[in-house]
């Protein structure tokens, strides 16, 4: 079973996969990542953070859905890391 690493919401706020709803998504599930790649968004208060993958390797899932509301620490993606 290969290693897993886990993508966490840094803030409160709406995770967004895409940078507005006409572009395609930063990345999408089976993608390969590389350690800063953005994965996606979190908006708090018209305020955007970018959510970087911290370690390499192919984008398993998507633990939420693009709109979603997320909380501090809440698993957003998990990454296969070998």
């Amino acid at each position: 079973m290969p290693a897993t690493h886990e993508v966490l919401s840094p803030l409160p706020g709406t995770f967004y996969r895409r940078s507005a709803p006409d572009a395609p998504p930063f990345k999408s599930e089976g993608d390969t990542v590389a350690v800063g790649d953005v994965l996606g968004l979190v908006e708090v208060m018209k305020q955007f953070s970018e959510v970087t993958a911290d370690a390499a390797g192919r984008l398993a899932s998507f633990a939420v859905e693009n709109g979603e509301p997320v909380d501090p620490g809440q698993l957003l993606a998990v990454i296969e890391t070998a």
